[in-house]
């Protein structure tokens, strides 16, 4: 938890730059405790671009965490309402 607040500004950067659709951990089973893990989404041109920023993570920078890059192809849905959670600031087109 030392590297979190590094973490979390690392997480609004990417969000600001559009470069980070999500994130969050994920919960156990019993959906109150968190075993350490999350998910990332990011936008990236390549599969080796997305390694390269996650691996300038602060929690993966200092060893704190490790990560695992897995591409995703997003085939369905719709996305109609702009919220960057940090700022609270939103936008309906």
């Amino acid at each position: 938890m030392e590297n979190i607040e590094a973490h979390l500004a690392f997480q609004v950067s990417l969000e600001q730059r559009g470069i980070m659709l999500g994130a969050g951990p994920f919960w156990a089973d019993d959906e109150h405790t968190w075993n350490g893990e999350g998910m990332v989404i990011i936008r990236a041109d390549s599969l080796e671009h997305a390694k390269e920023i996650a691996a300038t993570d602060p929690m993966h920078t200092s060893g704190a965490r490790d990560f695992r890059v897995r591409p995703w192809l997003l085939n369905e849905g719709r996305i109609t309402v702009e919220i960057d959670f940090s700022t609270g600031r939103h936008a309906v087109t």
